[in-house]
């Protein structure tokens, strides 16, 4: 069974705690934080393997944290997933053009968000 930390960065808590409870019943450690500060915080004190990120948030916006986040060298390479209200391709264009492991859009169904999880931490990380 799975083991690995997920930080869950979203400043919605029916959201994030629902997200929360689909790691936990899946296995993984989850860990939430309502903004980007704290996750950011988060990250280095976790040491997550993978990063689900609001994209719009008060104060510090999910491109802010991914910028953050890969300005830490050791964190480069962990996968990092929008999850967005914004819908177009050319808005998950630009979230992967940022550096984003990949783009989920809202409303998304659990299922659909354990896909892409597994499916980020299957891919090899670069040395």
């Amino acid at each position: 069974m799975a083991s690995e930390t997920i930080l869950v960065i979203e400043n919605e808590d029916s959201v994030r705690e629902n997200i929360l409870e689909l790691l936990e019943a899946e296995g993984f450690t989850g860990v939430g934080a309502s903004n980007g500060k704290e996750g950011i915080a988060l990250v280095e004190q976790h040491d997550p393997a993978l990063i689900l990120c609001d994209v719009l948030m008060p104060s510090m916006s999910g491109y802010e944290v991914l910028r953050a986040v890969r300005r830490k060298h050791r964190f480069e390479q962990v996968p990092f997933i929008f999850l967005s209200a914004k819908v177009s391709e050319a808005d998950a264009a630009r979230g992967l053009q940022a550096g984003a492991s990949h783009y989920v859009t809202k409303p998304f169904s659990l299922e659909e968000l354990l896909q892409v999880i597994q499916a980020c931490l299957r891919q090899p990380r670069q040395p």
